[in-house]
């Protein structure tokens, strides 16, 4: 029983890094591959050339530079408007703050597109046409919402006894939060600031009906997929799980330096 129970899982382990890793093994090779469009079957020979005409498109690099920006503004926004839906809804009572959490929460469950449309709409009336801007607010109308139940998740099992300690011994309110329950959220903060940026960056739906003329990366990539894909994509792909792999390695150094530190200071 344990033999056939072994063999069936470890076939489906292998089913499952095949179906994972399979498509990223094709992206790869069709990225050197000399023959477009992107093509395993008919291999014309190994290049280097889609690399050197990634480099010279400007439209990736600005797209690419655009989506940072607008990562990097969804990120200073929906964190803190999260982080503030959570304490609200921690601070009412159960009827209001169901209320209020469906309020919260429907971004999630509004399409992306009537999203970036209504974005677009709306500004228009303070002739604000579409561009980064709008971008900004219709991706975080949404990604805020994940922000703010990754924090009522963490915050639910912080010791309220501790903020009112403190308070009892003369802190303020914002001593407290800052104090306490600031340093509690560290790990949540980082995590959402992780999920905010990468919920940001390849966004398509929401940014597409909000970006007006500008463009991302992600909308650029979908516009050019109706003239037929180009090994430049692949190459795009490739850089990113380069990146993904430098990042990976770094942070799996850091968790070991940091280890070996606490073994040494016990």
């Amino acid at each position: 029983m344990r033999t056939g129970s072994g063999m069936v899982l470890r076939l489906y382990m292998g089913l499952f890094f095949a179906y994972m890793f399979l498509p990223l093994m094709i992206m790869v090779l069709a990225g050197f591959n000399a023959y477009s469009p992107p093509s395993v079957t008919v291999w014309r020979g190994f290049t280097l050339n889609w690399f050197v005409e990634l480099w010279h498109d400007d439209r990736m690099w600005s797209g690419l530079r655009n989506s940072f920006v607008i990562a990097g503004a969804v990120i200073a926004l929906a964190l803190p408007m999260g982080l503030a839906g959570a304490l609200l809804l921690g601070r009412l009572g159960n009827r209001a703050g169901g209320l209020m959490y469906a309020v919260m929460v429907s971004p999630l469950l509004t399409p992306g597109i009537i999203l970036g449309i209504s974005t677009v709409i709306f500004w228009r009336n303070f002739e604000v046409a579409g561009g980064l801007f709008t971008a900004i607010l219709a991706q975080t109308t949404f990604i805020a919402s994940y922000a703010m139940l990754m924090f009522m998740a963490r915050l639910q099992r912080q010791d309220a006894t501790l903020e009112e300690a403190a308070l009892d011994l003369g802190a303020t309110p914002l001593q407290a939060f800052r104090r306490i329950t600031l340093p509690f959220l560290r790990p949540t903060i980082l995590t959402a600031a992780v999920i905010a940026f990468l919920q940001s960056f390849e966004n398509y739906n929401t940014t597409m009906f909000a970006i007006g003329g500008q463009h991302t990366l992600v909308t650029e990539i979908g516009s050019r997929m109706r003239f037929g894909l180009s090994p430049v994509v692949n190459a795009i792909g490739i850089l990113f799980i380069l990146a993904t792999i430098a990042f990976a390695v770094a942070w799996g150094i850091l968790k070991e330096r940091e280890r070996r530190g606490a073994q040494r200071t016990e």
